[in-house]
């Protein structure tokens, strides 16, 4: 499954069909729904709830670093997996609001 924003979808789409990959359709004007933004959510918590928060860059990039290789697999394919029923309701409810 592939989420793409189109760019250049004319070339894409023989490259997608010759893999037996299969766009994702996706709900107009919600940004939101990207998986991508759910992780950092994830990402700043578990950053913020480490034993000392992160005062400067350089401790919130390796506050980072340190959650980002303990993430478990189970967060991502959750975020993943749920992609299809978010975006059906999402539809149902005519973009409004989702209790994701």
């Amino acid at each position: 499954m592939i989420m793409h924003d189109l760019t250049e979808l004319g070339l894409l789409r023989s490259i997608w069909r010759d893999h037996g990959l299969e766009r994702m359709e996706w709900p107009a004007r919600s940004p939101d729904l990207n998986p991508i933004e759910h992780l950092w959510d994830y990402l700043g918590r578990e950053v913020a709830a480490l034993n000392s928060p992160p005062r400067s860059l350089h401790e919130l990039k390796q506050g980072l670093l340190c959650v980002w290789s303990s993430l478990p697999i189970q967060v991502s394919d959750n975020l993943i997996n749920s992609m299809g029923n978010r975006c059906r309701q999402c539809i149902q409810v005519r973009g409004g609001h989702i209790p994701y």
